[in-house]
């Protein structure tokens, strides 16, 4: 019906009830009639209408994803090699058939955000030349019980029909933050979420009762732990590949493929920018150069600098600069607290930090930067108590110099903590080999308190032990707000003593 029929329409009935009162007609029935009427029109428009909203709405953006290859996503060298071998069953379905080999009919990718999961699937879309059909998981979830499942119908549904009209042999379904839908199901008690979930097992099962259009289910995750084990079990997603942070070479690459279309100056060493952005995702490592090139349009500058790219780094990390002004007291115990951090880091790993400042960016007051180190993925017990004693050495240096802490230290408290529940995790502590779950809380306090605390007398007796450096680095921090590595490692070498 037309705007201008439906519009006619709905002038006209008020007018013929009004009428048909004027006239002496008992109304009283048909206002009861087009109440219920309206009532059942409301319930199936939010029952069946949403959904077949949400299914047009899908149709609308699902136009296909724009043609993405595998090279065209940097890092991730393993996970893209996985993922092509588990592909390659979906092209070569004649020789699937001469080995009896199963297709496959589910792959899930997970791991942290931003690391490329949905790009790789878009690119699996091109790789197998199939048609591409995209929904979050958020999108099944409804507080009108059927409605979920009735959309996971409608995902498959639509992905068929498009591969029939498009005359393509292969379509590739994504789902993404399936977490939402395939969480593990409580006995018991029966959810919409189970609904919908039963619902996708059920297509999962019967993907391959007929031989085309061939369909694979691509899902992604970041909390894997949290999926129900049918989901998990082979037949449904047999395959799992994990999207882990880039390494540094992933890292260049990413950064020169974001590069490609801005105006780098000759002497930007991208490599270099890919050391200092250690743990990174690649979502982050476009904003670097997403922001680098908004400060060089904001200074009006014709190409990206080096100091571009480090300043957009700290903004990534921590923040916009803001312009919250702290008094003269305030600063100086930020200094202290900052320089806390730097002692301790060139103590335990000389030549780490790069520079320390006072300018505030985000929640910090201040904040130390730091070279690059190694990559490195084991930690031993003394790698993790000097993560320790840097982080505590903020607090310490404040104590030392006040007698007392401020709520700077909160971070650097749970940072701490953290790590000491890696400790007892990894069997580091006095503890031994534990289940978290079979030690008493007052058990694991006693412990985490006890590292805690003999950590912190070490770091106050080397921090007192290089008090000089404190007064020397102190006075210049408070005058320029920024110290460099160079200058700062000046004073290490003019008076250090390092701990016995």
């Amino acid at each position: 019906m037309s705007k201008l029929a439906k519009e006619i329409v709905i002038g006209f009935i008020p007018v013929l009830i009004v009428f048909l009162a004027y006239i002496g007609v008992n109304i009283v029935p048909l206002l009861i009639a087009g109440a219920l009427i309206g009532g059942l029109l409301l319930v199936a428009k939010l029952k069946g209408g949403i959904a077949v909203g949400a299914g047009q709405e899908r149709k609308r953006k699902k136009s296909g994803p724009a043609k993405l290859t595998f090279e065209e996503i940097g890092g991730q060298d393993n996970a893209k090699q996985e993922l092509r071998e588990a592909l390659d069953f979906l092209i070569r379905h004649e020789d699937i058939k001469k080995f009896g080999i199963r297709p496959l009919k589910g792959i899930l990718l997970t791991g942290p955000p931003g690391t490329g999961k949905t790009l790789m699937a878009k690119a699996a879309a091109h790789y197998t030349n199939s048609v591409f059909v995209a929904a979050s998981g958020s999108e099944f979830v409804e507080m009108y019980v059927g409605v979920g499942a009735g959309r996971i119908r409608d995902l498959f549904k639509d992905a068929r029909n498009r591969a029939a009209k498009e005359n393509k042999q292969n379509a590739i379904i994504f789902i993404d933050e399936i977490d939402v839908i395939g969480g593990k199901r409580e006995g018991g008690q029966q959810r919409e979420y189970d609904q919908t979930l039963n619902q996708l097992l059920t297509e999962m099962d019967g993907i391959y009762s007929q031989d085309t259009p061939r369909i694979l289910v691509i899902a992604a995750t970041n909390r894997k732990e949290m999926l129900d084990s049918a989901l998990l079990r082979p037949g449904r997603f047999d395959r799992l590949i994990q999207v882990d942070l880039p390494d540094k070479k992933g890292r260049a690459h990413i950064l020169r493929l974001h590069a490609d279309n801005k105006p780098l100056a000759p002497d930007v060493d991208l490599d270099k920018i890919a050391e200092e952005t250690y743990g990174f995702s690649g979502a982050q490592l476009e904003s670097v150069m997403n922001e680098a090139a908004i400060y060089t349009m904001r200074e009006e500058a014709s190409m990206i600098t080096q100091r571009h790219l480090s300043m957009s780094i700290d903004k990534v990390m921590m923040g916009e600069r803001s312009d919250r002004e702290s008094n003269t007291e305030e600063k100086r115990r930020v200094a202290i607290h900052e320089l806390g951090h730097a002692i301790m880091a060139e103590l335990v790993r000389p030549g780490s930090v790069k520079q320390v400042a006072l300018s505030p960016r985000g929640k910090a007051l201040g904040y130390v930067r730091h070279n690059p180190q190694q990559e490195q993925y084991l930690y031993t017990r003394t790698f993790l108590e000097e993560q320790i004693m840097i982080a505590l050495g903020g607090a310490a240096a404040e104590e030392i110099y006040y007698g007392g802490r401020s709520t700077g230290s909160s971070n650097d408290f749970e940072q701490s903590l953290n790590i000491v529940e890696t400790m007892m995790k990894s069997g580091l502590t006095s503890l031994g080999i534990i289940n978290m779950n079979m030690v008493t809380t007052e058990e694991l306090m006693r412990e985490n308190n006890k590292i805690l605390e003999a950590l912190m007398g070490r770091t106050k007796q080397m921090l007192e032990q290089n008090r000089p450096i404190f007064d020397n680095s102190l006075d210049i921090l408070m005058k320029e707000e920024l110290l460099s590595g160079e200058q700062f490692r000046c004073q290490f070498r003019e008076n250090t003593i390092l701990p016995a």
